[in-house]
């Protein structure tokens, strides 16, 4: 009898949350783009600046689903447009079909894009061999409403990637003999630094000079620390020096916090929660002869942040010159997910505020994360942890005992698997 009057209480508990969408979609597509546009902290401040920010007066719905029974094919659509119903501006709908062959493998697949607008219709396809770190990729327009230029016949290129080079080049194939290649990229890194070129030929005659024109060249420096991972911090700064015309520095950084849960709806040995904060700063200032240029702005920056309180709630804003907005997302973890977001938008040049609205449904990205830090264990399904080594005092903020540059993370979500094998 003494045994069941005796029982230990249950120890306290660190709810670890996922993410509200990791990893980003561009990075299921990332084999379709120079890894100079991916890299440098790019993505994320991308991610940071343009998610749940809807246009304003405006509303979009994203349909983001798979079949259970086949894991290989999914279909990503999106209907967007204002809400005044003004005929000027139609509403535009678009689709894309995806086939991967492998489940865990996303950088070989096939798909189709579908679109009310150019292109109507549109193939992309994408190999990678992740043992030879050798890749083929393109993108064709198949139904167009008009073809101007060699590239709305098609655009193929080749890459090699391994974890610390990456180049490539791209061509099009209808078009050898003007603007041969399209584009061409060198990414390189060395421990925590990572360097990179880009050409795109835009500028000079077409005999050869291209190359030595140095606006169609672009260079990137940059600085990194953290693991892939998004429950571990990471931050990055880099600076660029674009077409020889636009100097850009940013910093982006990932933080991970614990807190104090007060929630009276959570059982009594939950006793914290891990918190992700985003921070991006961005500034560009161009640096060659503004008279030559004056439809483009001198100078101009923008500041974002974005807190994820629990897996339910997010909010973001970001502040610039010419308009400020903050948005508000709320989302479900039922299968398929729902999210909710709401976003205001302050145009400083005339002095209105205007609102837009998001709707999402989603069962592509799994919401789990097998192991949050060498100090939690996992002990349910619904990824609540086990905390060990917090200290708590009463009116003070909680602290976690815990290494986190251990690097110890298994669950990395199959979109960026593997982590280590390419840059």
């Amino acid at each position: 009898m003494g045994n069941l009057f005796d029982k230990e209480p249950p120890p306290p508990m660190v709810l670890v949350p996922p993410l509200f969408d990791f990893p980003p979609l561009a990075a299921r597509t990332r084999m379709l783009e120079s890894s100079y546009d991916l890299l440098f902290g790019k993505l994320a401040l991308k991610c940071l600046f343009q998610d749940y920010f809807e246009e304003a007066q405006h509303f979009r719905t994203v349909i983001m689903l798979k079949p259970i029974d086949d894991p290989h094919v999914d279909l990503v659509a999106t209907v967007s447009g204002p809400l005044d119903h003004k005929p000027e501006k139609d509403i535009v709908g678009n689709a894309f079909f995806r086939w991967q062959s492998d489940v865990d493998d996303p950088h070989t697949f096939v798909d189709l894009f579908v679109s009310n607008s150019d292109p109507i219709l549109q193939m992309r396809s994408c190999a990678f061999d992740h043992k030879h770190g050798i890749g083929a990729f393109g993108t064709f327009p198949l139904l167009l409403r008009k073809r101007v230029s060699a590239q709305d016949y098609g655009v193929m290129g080749l890459r090699y990637g391994s974890g610390n080079l990456s180049f490539g080049a791209t061509v099009m194939p209808f078009s050898l003999r003007d603007d041969f290649p399209k584009s061409a990229w060198l990414v390189s890194r060395v421990g925590r630094v990572i360097a990179g070129l880009q050409y795109e030929p835009e500028y000079g005659s077409k005999d050869g000079a291209k190359f030595r024109t140095l606006k169609n060249w672009s260079g990137a420096i940059g600085y990194g620390a953290g693991s892939g991972s998004p429950l571990s911090p990471s931050f990055n700064f880099c600076l660029e020096l674009a077409k020889s015309s636009q100097f850009i520095a940013s910093f982006y950084q990932h933080v991970v916090v614990q807190r104090r849960v007060k929630n009276p709806l959570e059982e009594s040995e939950v006793v914290g929660i891990t918190n992700y904060i985003d921070f991006g700063f961005e500034l560009q200032t161009r640096v060659d002869d503004v008279e030559a240029s004056n439809k483009i702005q001198d100078s101009t920056f923008q500041v974002a942040a974005s807190w994820q309180a629990n897996k339910n709630f997010l909010l973001k804003g970001k502040v610039g010159p010419l308009s400020s907005s903050v948005t508000c997302a709320f989302k479900s973890w039922w299968k398929p997910s729902f999210t909710l977001s709401i976003s205001a938008t302050r145009d400083h040049t005339v002095g209105n505020t205007a609102y837009g609205f998001g709707v999402r449904v989603e069962n592509l990205r799994e919401a789990s994360y097998q192991r949050a830090d060498p100090n939690f264990v996992m002990l349910t399904p619904n990824k609540e942890h086990l905390a060990e080594g917090i200290v708590w005092e009463i009116g003070k903020r909680p602290m976690l005992q815990s290494d986190v540059n251990a690097g110890n993370f298994d669950g990395v979500p199959r979109e960026l698997r593997p982590l280590e094998k390419i840059l």
